[in-house]
């Protein structure tokens, strides 16, 4: 394999969207060179915040962000994650401020995408059609977690979610089928999944003797894969990964 195949099977932008469209090389070449010379960016701090006018896109190369809300008293709401591969949103240069933030959830390497980038890469058909139907995904995705919080046992929306990441990992070389990297905190979990950290703690006891799972030094082991998606009722429809999903 040359470095520049080499490369490109590591990039897991270009491994997500070619999940979607079969992308030229000139179009592969291109979003090759907007992930070059990452930012290494500490956990915990914010790309962006709610009302600061968006000026590009973050591309997430390693490790965990996520987008999130805060009330006034502080507590916080996730929303979504971004593993590798993922991007904020390609027409949030259009608003005049963001309703809301992101923030990385552990160290990451992160490419900040120029908003006359952006549209450069909205002139290839294949390019523009995979970024569409990536955000397509995230919409599903978001009405997926609102049925997650709002109608699972807390248990259930545990190992929902992590039938979700193993996929979205696995789609882009960060997974193998009995696990990934977790590089986040059970308050995290907390906020994703609308519970306290105390009750994240007893869901993952119940996932553990069920024996479905093993969550030790942020490496999550799945010990059942067709128990635990039994169990979350998980149905991989709405990521659209199409044969990825079938692995």
């Amino acid at each position: 394999m040359t470095d520049s195949k080499r490369e490109a099977a590591g990039n897991p932008l270009l491994r997500k969207l070619e999940g979607f469209v079969p992308l030229p090389e000139a179009d592969r070449a291109a979003l090759l060179k907007i992930s070059e010379n990452p930012q290494v960016v500490s956990a915990g701090t914010d790309l962006i915040r709610e009302g600061e006018p968006p000026d590009g896109m973050f591309l997430i190369l390693d490790g965990f962000a996520c987008r999130y809300k805060l009330r006034e008293n502080g507590a916080r709401q996730i929303m979504a994650y971004l593993v590798p591969g993922d991007a904020g949103d390609v027409d949030g240069p259009l608003l005049r401020a963001m309703d809301h933030s992101i923030c990385t959830l552990s160290a990451c390497k992160v490419a900040r995408i120029a908003p006359d980038t952006i549209w450069n890469l909205l002139q290839r058909p294949a390019v523009a059609a995979a970024l569409r139907k990536s955000t397509l995904v995230d919409e599903a995705t978001l009405r997926e977690w609102l049925l997650n919080v709002g109608r699972r046992s807390a248990p259930e929306r545990l190992a929902h979610l992590f039938c979700e990441l193993h996929l979205r990992l696995r789609a882009v070389g960060r997974a193998d089928e009995n696990g990934f990297e977790l590089p986040i905190t059970q308050y995290d979990l907390a906020d994703t999944t609308g519970q306290t950290s105390v009750h994240v703690n007893r869901s993952l006891r119940e996932l553990r003797e069920r024996g479905l799972i093993k969550l030790r030094q942020r490496h999550l082991t799945i010990l059942d894969l067709p128990g635990l998606r039994q169990f979350a009722e998980f149905k991989s429809g709405y990521l659209h990964l199409g044969d990825q999903a079938a692995a």
